[in-house]
């Protein structure tokens, strides 16, 4: 079983990241159970292990050097995180699988809007195609990210987990780089015109997790 549990406060990164580890410990030694914590953060910036210090232009907001895999993100009021903290002891030990596996979920729970998104080689995340834009100079059609996947292992329980864009301030991500990509932009379901609320979102995980990830 997994435990689904659900913030509603502002919460702390550092505090955050503190419970992770707690709860990563517990589910390798058996005392507790597979999880996923839904959150919000107050504005912020954080760093994965590839990310490059070109890529962080204006550090308007705290900096948080993270273990997980990636580059530079923001998280920030109206985005909902959801850290999964899950044993790939049991689910297969595929990091790339399993990776894939997250996009899925994503993907999933946003079509139950009627939002098609999808995921791109080369780019960890989950994009929306935006032929609504002007193309790249080079002609290619411009793509928004409202998807960014992040995870790390400890003894193959995962933790971080991903962040999916529901109403946040979409000028905070004018501070970096978002995960190294440029020319493409960054987008969220009611930017994109849908009125979605956190909660509506909630469910959709919750519904598609059983969908997708077992």
């Amino acid at each position: 079983m997994v435990e689904w549990i659900a913030t509603s406060d502002l919460t702390d990164h550092s505090e955050a990241v503190r419970v992770m580890e707690d709860r990563v410990a517990a589910i390798h030694e058996g005392r507790a159970s597979e999880a996923i914590w839904l959150v919000e953060h107050p504005p912020l910036y954080t760093a994965g292990t590839s990310a490059d210090p070109r890529d962080l232009l204006d550090s308007r907001f705290p900096v948080h050097q993270t273990g997980r895999g990636g580059q530079y993100t923001y998280h920030g009021p109206g985005q909902r995180v959801a850290y999964v903290m899950l044993d790939l002891n049991r689910r297969g030990r595929d990091i790339r699988a399993f990776v894939g596996n997250l996009e899925a979920w994503v993907i999933d729970a946003l079509a139950q809007f009627g939002l098609r998104a999808e995921t791109r080689p080369g780019r960890v995340g989950v994009w929306v195609p935006r032929p609504d834009k002007p193309p790249l100079p080079d002609g290619t059609m411009r793509e928004d990210k409202i998807a960014a996947i992040g995870i790390k292992l400890r003894r193959w329980v995962s933790f971080h987990g991903i962040s999916i864009n529901v109403e946040p301030d979409l000028s905070h991500y004018a501070g970096i780089i978002p995960c190294g990509i440029s020319g493409h932009g960054v987008t969220s379901l009611v930017d994109l015109g849908l009125p979605v609320t956190m909660q509506d979102l909630d469910v959709a995980l919750q519904a598609s997790f059983a969908r997708v990830m077992g």
